[in-house]
């Protein structure tokens, strides 16, 4: 008689790790990772995760990375044949796109690529598209700069949900301008995404007047 060959476990992969904390951040926020915590919801021992990573800090930055990998580059592409201007918002959109759907791990982003081979790539592609755009490298730098700072902050909060849904909150004879207030926040992605749209377009229309003097320069 043949015995059932017992299902083998998954083998434990840096892969299988950054997916499992990245579904935790998502799901709790960044304290929710730590190393016993990953261990259990991977079926392993604690150990074992260091043949992969080190420290805490080295899996979050891994998770940082997989969300850079999910922003579009195309667009910076010396074939693709959009100019600057259209590339930067039609990077800017994936980017913020990207970022919206894992908020929590945008802090971690926010403090910029370091050896983080995806984020890297990113300011690769941004800052070689702008000089080949004819963008002097100390502006393309400028630019690039820029845009996180822009992307990043948009992605670290709402500004609808920052407003309760209680329309006694808004007392007239205190914020007279506040009356439709609380609607804001039942209105969340119209309003951010319009916010987001409505500086986007500034911010390039103000780059767009700089770029004929910087190019002329």
């Amino acid at each position: 008689m043949c015995r059932m060959a017992r299902p083998r476990k998954p083998l434990l992969s840096r892969d299988r790790i950054v997916a499992t904390a990245g579904a935790l951040v998502d799901a709790e926020g960044l304290e929710a990772v730590s190393t016993r915590r990953l261990a259990a919801e991977l079926g392993v021992s604690g150990p074992s995760l260091y043949n992969h990573f080190r420290t805490k800090d080295e899996i979050l930055e891994a998770v940082a990375d997989a969300v850079s990998a999910k922003v579009d580059l195309s667009m910076f592409d010396e074939d693709d044949g959009r100019d600057w201007r259209t590339a930067l918002h039609d990077w800017a959109v994936s980017y913020r796109a990207a970022l919206t759907d894992h908020p929590n791990i945008v802090p971690v982003l926010a403090r910029g690529p370091g050896r983080r081979p995806a984020g890297l790539r990113v300011a690769d592609a941004v800052f070689g598209a702008m000089v080949r755009a004819g963008w002097p490298p100390a502006q393309a730098t400028h630019i690039g700069a820029l845009m996180r700072y822009f992307i990043t902050g948009s992605a670290l909060g709402s500004f609808a949900r920052g407003f309760v849904d209680d329309e006694t909150a808004y007392d007239p004879a205190d914020y007279p301008h506040l009356g439709q207030a609380h609607l804001l926040a039942e209105r969340q992605e119209r309003v951010d995404e319009g916010a987001f749209e409505t500086g986007l377009r500034a911010l390039l229309d103000g780059l767009a007047v700089r770029y004929e003097g910087a190019v002329r320069r």
